[in-house]
C-alpha cells in the first residue's frame, strides 16, 4: 500500500506550453508530448520519504538540467543518452529538455560504491544488499571493495521503490537486457565516480534508468548523477562508521526526521513544510554539487 498524500502534498501543475500536451508528472519532472518527441520539464520540488515537500527549492529544476547536460556529456562515448535539443518554450528556458521517445525499462538501476541508506538496512538484517553477500564488519559509509549492482523496482508517485535481486531484473526483462543494464550502470558509476573524486567529491550511489529506442538501442534517460538521483559527499571529510555530510537531499531527509520536527516518517502524520532555512541550505548544498562537479557558476 502507498503512503497516502498529505493536504499539502506539492501537486504537479501542467503548464499551457505551445505545442506541447501533459503527459505526466512525477515526484519532481513532468513530462510532455512534443510533436514526434517528448519535453521534459523538471519543477523546484523536492521528494523525500516518498513524499513530495512544500515549497519547493528555488532554481533547483534548472541545476539539475545543467547538470544532467554536463553528465551526459562526460559519459557520451559510454552510453547514447535521450537528449534531443535544449532549446525549449521560453517559459521553462534551462529547466527542460527536448528528449526521445524511449521504451523504458521498469527497472531502477542502482550503483553502490559505499554502504549507505537502504543498503546499510539490508545488509545489517541479511549481510547482503540486493542478494550480493558483503564481507562481514562494514559500518555506515564503508566503501565496497568493489562497486555492486543493487537495482530496485519503479515505483509510482507516492509509492515505495522496492530493493530486489539481480534475478528478479532477468525475470522481468530477460537475461540479456538484465547483464546489459548491470554492465552499463556499472560502468556509468565508474566513470562517474572517478570524475567526482577528482573534484573532491565521493560519489556513493546512484540511481538510473535505461530504454530503448527506436533502433532497439539502450539509451540512458531520464536524468543523469544529480543531488536528487545519487549522493555526493565531500571528500575532505570522508570518515566510514558516521553519516556523511552531502551535497544533495539527504539534507532534508536528515532535517525531516530529527527531533527538530518530531516527525515520524513511519506514522500517520504527513511531514511538515520545509521552513525557509532548511530551503536556503538545500539550494546552497545543490548550487555546491553543480559548481564543484562541473567548474561552472550558475
Amino acid at each position: 500500500m502507498g503512503v497516502a498524500r498529505p493536504p499539502h502534498y506539492a501537486e504537479p501543475v501542467a503548464l499551457d506550453i505551445p505545442g506541447a500536451t501533459h503527459l505526466h508528472s512525477g515526484k519532481v519532472r513532468d513530462l510532455y508530448e512534443y510533436g514526434d518527441d517528448l519535453l521534459m520539464v523538471a519543477s523546484d520540488r523536492i521528494s523525500a520519504y516518498d513524499f513530495s515537500l512544500a515549497p519547493g527549492i528555488p532554481g533547483k529544476g534548472e541545476i539539475l538540467t545543467r547538470m544532467s547536460l554536463w553528465w551526459f556529456d562526460q559519459l557520451a562515448d559510454l552510453v547514447p543518452n535521450h537528449v534531443v535539443s535544449a532549446d525549449v518554450p521560453e517559459q521553462v528556458r534551462g529547466r527542460a529538455l527536448v528528449v526521445q521517445r524511449l521504451d523504458m525499462f521498469p527497472v531502477e538501476c542502482v550503483a553502490r560504491g559505499y554502504l549507505t541508506g537502504s543498503g546499510l538496512l539490508d545488509y545489517q538484517a541479511t549481510g547482503q544488499v540486493c542478494g550480493v553477500a558483503l564481507p562481514a564488519g562494514l559500518v555506515e559509509s564503508s566503501r565496497l571493495g568493489s562497486p555492486i549492482f543493487t537495482p530496485a523496482t519503479k515505483a509510482e508517485m507516492g509509492e515505495h521503490d522496492e530493493n530486489i535481486d539481480f534475478d528478479h531484473v532477468v525475470r522481468t526483462i530477460g537475461a540479456d537486457d538484465a547483464a546489459a543494464l548491470r554492465d552499463l550502470t556499472l560502468r556509468v558509476y565508474a566513470r562517474a565516480e572517478q570524475i567526482a573524486r577528482e573534484r573532491g567529491i565521493i560519489l556513493a550511489d546512484t540511481k538510473l534508468e535505461f530504454g530503448r529506442d527506436r533502433t532497439g538501442t539502450i539509451v540512458l534517460g531520464d536524468e543523469v548523477l544529480t543531488p536528487d538521483s545519487s549522493r555526493f559527499w565531500p571528500a575532505d571529510s570522508y570518515e566510514a562508521g558516521r553519516v556523511q555530510p552531502a551535497f544533495d537531499k539527504q539534507f532534508v531527509r536528515d532535517w525531516l526526521t530529527s527531533p527538530a520536527t518530531g516527525w515520524d516518517r513511519h506514522g500517520e502524520r504527513p511531514p511538515p513544510d520545509l521552513p525557509p532555512e532548511i530551503v536556503e541550505k538545500t539550494r546552497d548544498r545543490y548550487l555546491q554539487a553543480y559548481e564543484l562537479l562541473t567548474g561552472e557558476t550558475f
